[in-house]
């Protein structure tokens, strides 16, 4: 099982991901699309990922022109280092 990591493990590893921010217990990243269809498009990477990877987002919210994906360990209770690198592999994918 996957250690859940203290505020500043989080914060540290966060340094290397721009955009990505510690709220509410989760780190999470609003990224933007000129279009609805490339928020999708986009949104549907992450899933195909995330079944791969077998680890998945806690959120992930299509609105326009912006996809917001969130992520938390539930069984580790709390932000992991999967969690970062999950991170990593979403920004190769915007």
């Amino acid at each position: 099982m996957a250690t859940k990591l203290n505020e500043g493990e989080i914060l540290n590893g966060l340094q290397d991901l721009p955009g990505w921010v510690l709220v509410g217990g989760r780190i999470e990243k609003t990224f933007t699309f000129d279009t609805y269809a490339e928020c999708v498009a986009f949104a549907v990477k992450v899933a195909l990922y995330a079944e791969k990877a077998n680890h998945h987002p806690d959120s992930l919210e299509i609105m326009w022109g912006r996809v917001k994906v969130a992520y938390v360990t539930h069984s580790a209770g709390g932000v992991t280092r999967l969690d970062l690198e999950a991170a990593a592999q979403v920004d190769t994918l915007a």
